[in-house]
């Protein structure tokens, strides 16, 4: 078998960027850099401050970060994150690996991926990267678009009665004796009905800028969770434009009433109850609404069509949340590519 020499590995890589990389793309937009303090805050121990440059090298935690990128971007177990990145000479320049260098193991990168996750760190890397998108002058503009979507976990086979107590806020009889058991189930997600199908897991809730279809803000709950029900959580007055979009399940007086005392304008839909349908203004008014507000599909369609779709492969509210922002994060970053290119035509 024929040798993969060093000017081989750099014709190849020169080839895939004329096709078209997107990590590359990704990879020369994003200022990695303006993550590593709040990173490094939260993962770095005082004993890793105070190694020398004799002992043993602390992984970069941006290496890391960038791992944790292209595993969002593919949906890949932690293994298979490993795998892929020693396999694909794409993967190691964009975690700034080459050939001979040290690939970080699947142990590494979950541990890493933990201590983000319990310091509830996510988010803030989401609100930094929204800074770097309005100073690249992405500010939210055209109105806020607000829905939620479900983003499923796998489905636990548990009893009725096992059910009910996590419903209740209660341990599962027998699960106390099983505590391997008891570790693999996921007692923080719900079930949901949603056009008469059963979901069970989470919501991603968002509010995305209507002109550029970037998500600007985000709140998660189990699936159970109404779709209004987070909706202080996402509301923000960073909009050029006052204007509100959702559909009719965010809907009722309460609603109207505070936007209104928020200054900003409900594009809401509106929907018919028994005995009382809409008018033709009202459904007039709906449709023009929803020529907005139909954005916000694109978003959740993108995250619905990458690879391995939107289903988190974790366990607990704390480590779902983690995978949803980090899916809102890429997600951003993916977009802000598609508008640089759409603008440099």
């Amino acid at each position: 078998m024929a040798q993969i020499g060093f000017f081989d590995s750099d014709r190849r890589l020169e080839l895939l960027s004329k096709k078209g990389n997107r990590l590359e793309a990704i990879d020369k937009l994003v200022r990695w850099e303006s993550f590593r303090a709040d990173i490094e805050a939260v993962v770095m121990t005082p004993d890793d401050t105070k190694k020398s440059n004799a002992g043993s090298k602390t992984i970069d935690a941006i290496i890391l970060f960038r791992m944790l990128v292209v595993q969002t971007l593919y949906n890949l177990s932690d293994e298979e994150t490993e795998f892929q990145i020693n396999d694909r000479m794409t993967f190691m320049r964009f975690i700034g690996k080459g050939l001979e260098g040290r690939i970080p193991d699947a142990t590494t990168l979950w541990l890493f991926r933990e201590k983000l996750a319990s310091a509830g760190l996510i988010e803030k890397l989401f609100e930094r990267f929204d800074q770097h998108l309005e100073a690249k002058g992405y500010i939210a503009r055209g109105g806020q678009m607000i829905d939620a979507t479900i983003v499923s976990v796998p489905k636990q086979l548990n009893t009725r009665d096992e059910n009910e107590a996590i419903k209740a806020g209660k341990m599962p009889e027998g699960w106390e004796d099983e505590p391997a058991k008891n570790s693999q189930k996921d007692k923080d997600a719900r079930w949901t009905k949603k056009h008469g199908k059963s979901f069970y897991g989470y919501k991603n809730q968002v509010n995305a800028d209507a002109k550029h279809k970037l998500i600007r803000r985000y709140a998660m709950t189990d699936a159970s969770v109404h779709d209004s029900g987070k909706l202080d959580d996402v509301l923000t007055k960073t909009n050029t434009s006052s204007d509100v979009f959702a559909d009719s399940a965010y809907h009722s007086a309460a609603t109207e009433e505070k936007l209104k005392q928020q200054g900003l304008n409900s594009r809401i839909h509106k929907h018919g109850v028994r005995g009382r349908l809409l008018s033709k203004r009202q459904q007039n008014a709906n449709r023009k609404k929803s020529k907005v507000r139909a954005r916000v599909e694109h978003i959740f369609g993108a995250q619905q069509t990458a690879p391995g779709g939107r289903i988190v492969r974790s366990i607990g509210f704390e480590r779902a949340a983690a995978k949803i922002g980090l899916q809102n994060l890429v997600y951003n970053m993916r977009r802000m590519v598609s508008l640089e290119r759409m603008a440099a035509t």
